[in-house]
């Protein structure tokens, strides 16, 4: 996580969701997302102008600007976007809803250190509630 994060950000952003590290997306996609908090994926997660421009602001300052994260994903959804699709394509399907994981976006259902911005492929856990087969593909 990139320092001098406005603390409205873990506590805002983070009362909902995991205050996603901004290099996991590109500006633009930073920028839609800041200037649509009013109807932020069916949620009005509205905040005062002062503090909105604050968390914006850091969030483009921080964003991807190359590689593999800078691609605008659909939606601007970080689950959507084509290098997690890639990263997480052994996943089934199955995995993403069980109860101590809740969906693509709970990153910290498997990256230990998530609400540190460290998703690193040596530090995953097991989920709760995989199959014997689940956790033995787990594991290749």
């Amino acid at each position: 996580m990139p320092p001098g994060a406005p603390p409205a950000y873990a506590q805002e952003c983070g009362a909902c969701h995991l205050a996603y590290p901004p290099g996991l997306l590109p500006a633009r996609s930073w920028q839609r997302l800041a200037g649509g908090l009013d109807h932020h994926f069916g949620t009005d997660a509205s905040l005062d102008a002062a503090t909105a421009q604050s968390i914006a602001t850091w969030l483009q300052a921080h964003a991807a600007r190359g590689g593999r994260a800078a691609e605008e994903p659909p939606q601007d959804r970080i689950t959507r976007a084509a290098w997690f699709q890639r990263k997480h394509r052994h996943i089934e399907p199955a995995v993403w809803t069980l109860p101590a994981v809740r969906g693509a976006a709970h990153c910290a259902a498997c990256h230990e250190g998530a609400a540190r911005g460290r998703f690193d492929d040596d530090a995953l856990r097991q989920p709760a509630g995989l199959t014997p087969r689940q956790r033995r593909a787990w594991s290749d």
